[in-house]
């Protein structure tokens, strides 16, 4: 897989792994934030994408202060996208870019292997030509490239999953809310784990733990009657 020697941007990359993304197909890849955690609607955006015959489609979510982010101005009944304001002073909308992107293999050839913007360089031209399409996102969205929006994005995770998915979380006299144990994990005796907890593959939680509002990553050991709430442990 090819690997960046300097920082490329959020467009350098795909130049990058040009031979990796295209094939005889001709059928549109998806490009992801990786600091970012949502539904995913990944079967709907295909649909839509196809259904509008742009060169792009984007994720776009709503939020409560659009002041705070570059918001993306559409028509509502199409989906196409007129502009970007980045931090409006005077509200033009209440949508910005989820950070979810369905682009045509055609939208490579904009793209130059250097440090480049998807955002503010490749999107601005795709929407100046009437080709940039937006789908409001069905469900939550955060970003979670901040330790205290990690925790929120797995509270928000967890709800959905207990609305659509309900039988992955974790149950017993031992648990609280939602938690979601990985099946080689082990809990000791006389723990209490929740609300709103990840514990990863191959951990050890020893016995009279405590645990909430938290993530414990991969191979993590926690030693026995520690109290640990509001925290990622890797």
């Amino acid at each position: 897989m090819p690997q960046e020697t300097e920082p490329l941007g959020t467009a350098g990359p795909l130049a990058l792994a040009r031979d990796k993304l295209i094939d005889d197909s001709g059928e549109p890849f998806f490009v992801l934030n990786s600091d970012v955690i949502s539904e995913y609607p990944f079967k709907e955006m295909i649909e839509f994408h196809k259904a509008h015959g742009g060169e792009a489609s984007i994720i776009v979510t709503k939020v409560d202060e659009p002041s705070k982010y570059g918001v993306v101005v559409m028509e509502e009944s199409t989906g196409q996208v007129d502009k970007f304001v980045e931090k409006p002073k005077l509200f033009v909308g209440n949508k910005i870019n989820g950070g979810i992107y369905l682009l045509n293999p055609s939208v490579l050839d904009r793209i130059e292997l250097r440090p480049t913007s998807i955002e503010k360089e490749i999107f601005l031209k795709i929407a100046a030509e009437k080709k940039l399409y937006a789908m409001i996102l069905p469900g939550f969205w955060m970003d979670i490239g901040q330790s205290r929006d990690y925790i929120t994005g797995l509270r928000l995770y967890l709800d959905s999953l207990r609305k659509k998915a309900s039988t992955k979380l974790s149950t017993g006299s031992n648990i609280i809310g939602n938690v979601l144990v990985h099946e080689s994990a082990k809990i000791g005796e006389g723990c209490l784990i929740g609300p709103d907890v990840a514990i990863g593959p191959g951990c050890v939680v020893e016995s009279g733990v405590r645990l909430s509002r938290c993530t414990v990553m991969c191979g993590v050991r926690i030693k026995k009657h520690a109290c640990i709430p509001s925290i990622i442990i890797g």
